[in-house]
């Protein structure tokens, strides 16, 4: 007779990393998800061991790594959470999975594709959930697009635009900017893994890529002004855009179909949310709500705005209607985790997921590279 307490207590979570994904990211959304306990945090700086403990009194906080392993083999943890440098991601949850504990890591998940498979093979091997946090694909400009294209609004949709643009000038250093190859910095494998797993959500596997790659800002070392164009293998072209040189913001997206356009410019406002220290449950409902102000645009040229819709502090208040954005989501992404652990469920992105957007970077990489188209 299964044990009652057993399935509706908490699991437990250690968190290796406490930098920008672990602190911003990671350890508010496990805190204000249900059935998910932030037992133990892993930083070496002891500043933010000092702010763990600030931002959550019941966590003990540990200098490696390695001591929440320790904790993960000694059954006193549920569920490792990776949220440290690139590099360390496929060594880190090789371990975690090796001590019989289940595993989210931040994307990338890997260097490469063939490192993803291993890591999903392992997982299923050892019959735990591996995970991939791609949050953007609760975003709420995202979640719009994906309900337009399910519902039909935009007819066979035949060019998918997407940028992550910013107006970064001076390169601010650090591992996510190095040049150094096994650090996986640079912009492709960063926001770029984003705009892939986006493409390949909607619009399914890519047969073809082409990239363009450049390192623009005085001192900077990898990549950050790149553009890629996937072919999807059921005919619609995908423009993707990252950039840390672009004065002049582009849309966030332009979904172009047979019978109408969608346009929406700037972010999803979760982020922003979080790191001004706003929590989810703590908003009421308005958790990743915009104002009717940034709302994207819906029709065809020759449509005419609605009276009194313009929309502030974009270029054009563009053609058609605006429609409602979904409110974000990101706490959406833990919820399932949860479930999955309870239930023995599907994770809500998957390792061979993860592998499919790294053959692309992979790709991506290689076209720029070689000056050519990439088929896959």
């Amino acid at each position: 007779m299964s044990d009652p307490e057993a399935v509706t207590a908490p699991r437990r979570v250690g968190l290796i990393g406490y930098g920008l994904a672990g602190s911003v990211f990671h350890a508010p959304l496990i805190a204000a998800t249900d059935g998910l306990l932030l037992d133990t945090v892993s930083t070496r700086s002891p500043q933010r061991q000092a702010q763990a403990r600030a931002e959550h009194p019941q966590v003990r906080t540990v200098a490696t790594a390695e001591e929440v392993l320790d904790r993960a083999t000694a059954g006193a943890l549920d569920l490792i959470v990776v949220a440290s440098p690139n590099k360390t991601h496929v060594p880190l949850a090789t371990a975690a999975l090796e001590a019989g504990v289940a595993v989210v890591v931040d994307k990338p998940l890997a260097a490469t594709a063939a490192e993803a498979e291993a890591l999903a093979a392992l997982a299923d091997h050892r019959g735990l959930l591996l995970s991939v946090f791609q949050n953007r694909r609760w975003d709420n400009d995202f979640r719009t697009v994906r309900q337009l294209v399910a519902d039909g609004a935009l007819g066979e949709v035949q060019r998918f635009e997407s940028r992550f643009e910013r107006w970064r000038p001076q390169p601010k250093g650090g591992w996510r900017e190095s040049g150094d190859p096994i650090e996986l910095g640079g912009l492709l494998y960063d926001l770029g893994s984003h705009l892939v797993d986006q493409a390949l959500t909607l619009f399914g596997p890519a047969i073809s890529v082409y990239a363009e790659s450049d390192i623009r800002r005085p001192g900077a070392e990898a990549d950050d002004d790149t553009f890629f164009a996937l072919t999807h293998a059921g005919g619609v072209r995908s423009h993707l855009w990252v950039s840390a040189t672009t004065a002049q913001l582009g849309p966030r997206f332009r979904v172009l179909g047979s019978r109408a356009g969608y346009v929406k410019y700037g972010l999803d406002p979760q982020e922003a949310a979080l790191r001004a220290g706003l929590r989810p449950g703590t908003e009421g409902d308005a958790w990743g709500v915009e104002p009717a102000s940034h709302w994207g645009r819906l029709g065809a040229e020759g449509d005419a705005p609605a009276p009194g819709t313009e929309s502030p502090g974009t270029p054009s208040p563009g053609a058609g209607q605006p429609v409602p954005t979904l409110p974000g989501a990101y706490p959406a992404y833990y919820t399932a985790v949860a479930r999955a652990l309870r239930d023995g469920g599907a994770p809500p992105v998957s390792a061979t997921e993860a592998a499919a957007t790294l053959r692309v970077l992979e790709a991506a990489r290689r076209s720029a590279t070689e000056g050519r188209t990439v088929s896959l």
